[in-house]
């Protein structure tokens, strides 16, 4: 066993056992806490995906994270009013229906985004990427059926079937779940042949266009999939906080879900969860203290960058073997 998978399973259990030793000392609270991790681990995941694998250095995932919060906001609204939301279709407040409903709508937008954004690079394609997320955070302070600037309450939280979801615990154990089989699924694409070329065409186009595999599709694919993860953490939040509003479609959201990949690692399997928990961390630690907390996180972030390239699992598991 490498050193890597050694910090990785240490991550995966000290991730279940906090919320699970908070919740037998009566401390809901700090369940929440460990939710809000799990959750934000998902959405870097899904950048993680298209950054750390295909180098699609993309600024505007904050509208995947935003859409999926709002299919899950919309969904429940109707769901409790029983008014239809469009040619006569139901609302919903079942879980496993909102979080497909959010990923189709995510896997649309991505597919025509992601078309037109990654006939560019570099410097072009953040600032593409950004400009659409732009577009999608400013229609939705302008829909004022849904809120607009002022946000969408969801007034209970939604269900799954067999758990009461309103018990932070059986929440908590959602989304971890959920990031486990979304992990296992970023490690299949990485050690697969998609994968393979994926990081290939990050390394070289040309050379890969060479031997017949289109680079265009691969990453488009893979931004596809990725924009897929992180509605689905979307949908999650917006469950968790029971509120939905544009600030899930800014551009420091994009900001954020970039910060937590580079602290944990790019690329890394458990680094988006590795940068969440230092996230969450300083939020709490720190946010009581100052408002200036973010600060301290920019310095350590800069650190990272300068001193520490592989993140904190580069500090503590070593050299990456993948890529």
């Amino acid at each position: 066993m490498t050193r890597e998978n050694l910090v990785n399973i240490l991550l995966a259990v000290a991730l279940l056992a906090a919320p699970l030793a908070a919740n037998a000392l009566g401390q809901a609270f700090y369940v929440t806490l460990a939710t809000r991790i799990a959750i934000l681990a998902l959405a870097a995941l899904g950048l993680n995906l298209a950054l750390g694998l295909g180098g699609l250095v993309s600024f505007g995932h904050a509208a995947f994270f935003g859409i999926g919060g709002y299919a899950a906001g919309i969904l429940a609204a109707h769901g409790f009013s029983g008014e239809p939301i469009l040619f006569g279709l139901p609302g919903t407040v079942q879980m496993p229906v909102i979080w497909l409903v959010a990923v189709f709508t995510a896997a649309v937008v991505a597919l025509l985004i992601g078309a037109i954004s990654l006939r560019t690079s570099g410097v072009y394609f953040i600032m593409i990427t950004l400009a659409f997320a732009q577009m999608v955070y400013y229609f939705a302070v302008s829909w004022p059926a849904y809120g607009g600037e002022d946000g969408l309450s969801v007034l209970v939280r939604n269900q799954f079937p067999g758990l009461n979801t309103m018990v932070p615990l059986n929440f908590f154990l959602i989304c971890y779940v959920i990031l486990l089989v979304a992990i296992a699924l970023f490690a299949l694409i990485r050690a697969s042949r998609f994968g393979a070329a994926l990081q290939a065409a990050r390394q070289n186009e040309i050379r890969v266009a060479t031997i017949g595999i289109g680079p265009f599709r691969i990453r488009l694919t893979a931004f596809v999939l990725s924009a897929t993860i992180t509605a689905l953490a979307g949908a999650l939040y917006a469950d968790l906080n029971r509120f939905v509003s544009p600030s899930m479609l800014s551009w420091h959201m994009s900001g954020e879900l970039i910060v937590l990949v580079i602290l944990g690692g790019v690329g890394r399997l458990f680094g988006p969860v590795a940068g969440a928990a230092l996230y969450v961390a300083f939020e709490f630690a720190l946010g009581s203290l100052t408002e200036y907390w973010q600060f301290v996180l920019g310095l350590i972030l800069l650190g990272t960058v300068l001193f520490v390239r592989g993140g904190l699992l580069g500090l503590f598991a070593g050299k990456a073997r993948h890529g």
